[in-house]
């Protein structure tokens, strides 16, 4: 095995301090209380061009096409109809936070049978429950399909999801959540990812921005601001202050690799002590070419099936044994790295392998 020794001089070597731009303390954490609502219902799509559920296969789409009949007045009982127009969906929204009633919210259509398309539907009306049963929107409206599909005798050619829509703003508001948020004397501030570097930074902003003691640290995910203190005349008042105060993040080192695409993502805190690596590869290649052997015409005999194989092992020459230094700094680490010489996947194994040496500071996530 050839062996080679990348030598990097600490003197050649400029570091700087690079200094993470300030973030808006309304991008990094959430406030307690103020979130949206998951909302979802059961509803039909009428309308398609022959692309709906097959009743004989769905036959849930019959039972609800058959009540919403009943209930326009149109007695259906006991009759057969098998139309190819209509589709069973689930209907998905969210409900933003101080939503109020006769606002507009977007909405998503999933078919839930064996619709092939839902494309120039129309949703019917349809209520949206939140997780407590009740009815919070009605949804209505021309699904705006994501793909489209055509197919003739002998082949059939799909682009996007035909069988998923939106409608946008096609949920009507018809409850509001019951939030008195004026009334609150404490709003407590959820860090996004928890870090007491960065609740300690939002801390100190928030006093410093105001002059006054009105945020407490409480752990790595909560900062609790008290309202009373900020002397604002409401706490949307004090939040509409508070939200807008700079903070810089304290980010934690974290290698980040999708293995399908060969992706590498490094923060720029990531570091590697001094080790030395080697990657290679072995390849066994096996080929079969059998030969059959058979007598001449009208001569006694049979025919014989002879085995042949060729087998060999191949061995790659790698990259040698490569030593990789103290990483004081991303470029460090990106140079090191690089001047192995290997693929993309190949990469990921080798940090793969250094993290499990130990020699990797990083959280090394695998997606």
């Amino acid at each position: 095995m050839i062996r080679f020794l990348l030598t990097f001089f600490a003197g050649l070597v400029i570091s700087t301090a690079v200094i993470a731009a300030p973030v808006r303390i309304k991008d990094l954490v959430e406030f307690d209380g103020v979130r949206g609502n998951d909302l979802v219902g059961y509803g039909l799509v009428v309308g398609l061009n022959g692309t709906g559920d097959g009743l004989r296969n769905s036959p849930f789409t019959e039972e609800i096409m058959a009540n919403m009949l009943e209930r326009l007045g149109v007695n259906v009982t006991g009759e057969q109809f098998r139309p190819k127009n209509v589709a069973a969906v689930l209907v998905t929204a969210e409900l933003p936070p101080f939503s109020r009633a006769g606002s507009q919210i977007d909405v998503t259509v999933s078919a839930i049978g064996d619709a092939t398309s839902l494309l120039g539907g129309t949703l019917v009306m349809t209520p949206l429950n939140a997780a407590d049963g009740q009815i919070y929107a009605v949804a209505q409206g021309t699904i705006i399909a994501g793909g489209a599909s055509a197919q003739g005798d002998a082949a059939t050619v799909t682009t996007g999801v035909p069988t998923a829509g939106s409608i946008p703003s096609g949920g009507r508001v018809e409850r509001e959540i019951d939030f008195d948020f004026g009334s609150l004397t404490d709003i407590r501030l959820a860090l996004r990812t928890p870090d007491f570097t960065t609740a300690a930074r939002i801390e100190q902003a928030i006093n410093g921005d105001l002059n006054r003691a009105v945020a407490v640290m409480l752990d790595a995910g909560t900062v609790q601001v008290n309202i009373a203190a900020t002397q604002a005349p409401s706490p949307a008042h004090a939040i509409g202050r508070i939200e807008n105060i700079r903070v810089e993040p304290e980010r934690s080192a974290r290698v980040v690799v999708d293995q399908r695409s060969g992706t590498i993502v490094m923060g720029e805190d990531v570091r590697i002590s001094r080790v030395a690596v080697s990657q290679g590869g072995l390849t066994i290649r096996v080929e079969e070419a059998p030969a059959v052997i058979q007598p001449n015409p009208f001569a006694p005999g049979q025919t014989v099936v002879v085995p042949r194989t060729n087998a060999a092992i191949e061995e790659e020459p790698g990259i040698g044994l490569a030593e990789v230094p103290d990483g004081t700094s991303l470029s460090d680490v990106v140079a090191g790295l690089n001047a192995l010489g290997v693929a993309p996947r190949d990469m990921i194994d080798i940090l793969k392998s250094i993290k499990a040496a130990g020699a990797l500071h990083a959280d090394f996530i695998v997606q």
